[in-house]
């Protein structure tokens, strides 16, 4: 049940109400954003929630239990602060929401309906549809170790420990031919060999896509040509001479793990579990149980 502030529970009772929804999205990188469905900004708790946006929103519905409650928010990208190649540079992916009913009279007259992440986001021409989770997501979340043969940690964190500031793991470039905004050659890399910066990740250090880190899919060199292709897009406009840090990438794999990173101690993987072949596996013919052969 919502508690409301005796301002804006008198204010529903008196019949005539002068209502809209808030948004406020707070991006992985820190930035935050407000938007309204009123046709005037609203603002409140050092947030400007924007009336140009165009947001709407299906109806919020609560159940009981543990399922996660989703609702949609739809708009237009008719706001400045609000870019499709943000979208599409997935910013706003796992994004904090959080849903006010405001008085836009007395916006310090507000209750806040909902919190969580934003979930699927779809867009079609220049409208995007995006869906919101309830905090009950983060319960199917897997939690905890995984018995597996690949290592569960990321490569250079605590259980890692592999020191990515090493000039062998760490590399700078800039982009010299963009093809798209996945894929583009690069200079600054010929020391490195074919492969060596596949699964690795790679930060932008200038131009509009600064700050943003995108996985690398594929890392390949081809006589003096070094081409990279990224898993997801990078905010445009990519020009060349934009620079850019990339990190060796780990394929999970325990000779990996020593032949190039010489890191097996601290490998986070079970290479020598049996699997369902050793569960199903029984006596070979002529054999005892202990391996030894049967005389006859």
């Amino acid at each position: 049940m919502k508690q409301l502030s005796s301002g804006l529970a008198a204010h529903i009772a008196s019949g005539a109400t002068t209502l809209c929804w808030c948004w406020r999205l707070t991006r992985r990188d820190g930035v935050r954003q407000g938007f309204t469905d009123h046709d005037r900004d609203v603002v409140f708790g050092d947030t400007v929630f924007e009336a140009a946006a165009g947001m709407t929103a299906s109806e919020i519905r609560d159940s009981v239990g543990l399922s996660v409650d989703n609702l949609e928010v739809t708009s237009a990208m008719t706001s400045e602060r609000l870019a499709e190649s943000d979208l599409a540079a997935g910013l706003y992916d796992n994004a904090v929401i959080e849903i006010f009913r405001v008085n836009w009279a007395a916006p310090e007259q507000r209750v806040l309906m909902r919190s969580g992440n934003l979930g699927e986001v779809k867009r079609s021409g220049a409208a995007f549809a995006a869906e919101v989770r309830g905090l009950a997501h983060a319960l199917q979340e897997t939690k905890g170790r995984l018995f597996q043969y690949a290592c569960d940690a990321d490569l250079g964190d605590q259980r890692c420990q592999v020191n990515l500031a090493n000039p062998a793991y760490r590399g700078s470039g800039a982009l010299a031919e963009i093809t798209s905004p996945r894929r583009f050659t690069a200079s600054g890399l010929a020391a490195f060999q074919s492969g060596w910066f596949t699964h690795g990740l790679l930060p932008f250090t200038s131009g509009v896509a600064e700050g943003q880190s995108v996985e690398v899919k594929q890392h390949a060199k081809t006589g003096d040509v070094v081409s990279i292709e990224l898993w997801s897009r990078a905010r445009l406009p990519l020009v060349p001479e934009q620079t850019f840090i990339v990190t060796a990438g780990c394929d999970k794999r325990v000779a990996t793990c020593q032949a190039k990173f010489a890191n097996v101690v601290n490998f986070r993987g079970f290479p020598h579990m049996p699997g369902n072949d050793a569960v199903q596996s029984g006596p070979v013919s002529g054999e005892r149980l202990d391996g030894s052969s049967r005389r006859t």
